[in-house]
């Protein structure tokens, strides 16, 4: 597998980030920053996503980390709209696609990584490019697509309570 001590930690967290995602879909249709799961997204995304800047298969900056620092964008302007905007209901609807947008972007490296290593020695897609790897990320755009036009209207009738 190759990973070294900053690719351990920076899968550990992510890791974490997309289960805390997971539970907060789960449990609240959305992953809310006022909530424990929320938090763990947002503090564990912004470090790995920091961390993947550390990262790097062929040596320099790469597209890789152009999709970190997007990463990093995406929840910092939610984090703003959830601390700063709290009498907006409009930016509700912002803070949610922005969170659910920025765990669909990271599940892109995550699914591309993973099939690309696991099994270990016999991988799922031997590249990025693999139809495994593409069938699989637009089955999760397609839920994404799901999961926002849920929140759209959740927050909607949140809204007019």
């Amino acid at each position: 597998m190759g990973l070294s001590i900053l690719g351990i930690f920076h899968t550990f967290i992510g890791l974490v980030a997309i289960v805390a995602a997971i539970i907060g879909f789960t449990r609240n249709g959305k992953i809310d920053l006022a909530q424990i799961t929320g938090k763990v997204y947002f503090y564990f995304t912004l470090v790995t996503s920091l961390t993947a800047l550390g990262l790097s298969k062929h040596g320099g900056f790469n597209p890789g980390h152009v999709f970190a620092l997007f990463i990093v964008l995406l929840i910092l302007a939610a984090y703003f709209l959830y601390y700063k905007k709290q009498e907006s209901k409009r930016a509700r609807f912002f803070e949610n696609f922005l969170l659910s947008f920025s765990f669909f972007l990271s599940l892109i490296p995550t699914v591309n990584e993973t099939f690309t290593r696991v099994p270990i020695g016999h991988p799922l897609a031997k590249a990025p490019t693999d139809p495994i790897v593409g069938q699989t990320l637009l089955a999760l755009f397609v839920l994404f697509l799901i999961g926002s036009i849920f929140q759209f209207r959740m927050q909607k009738k949140i809204n007019k309570i």
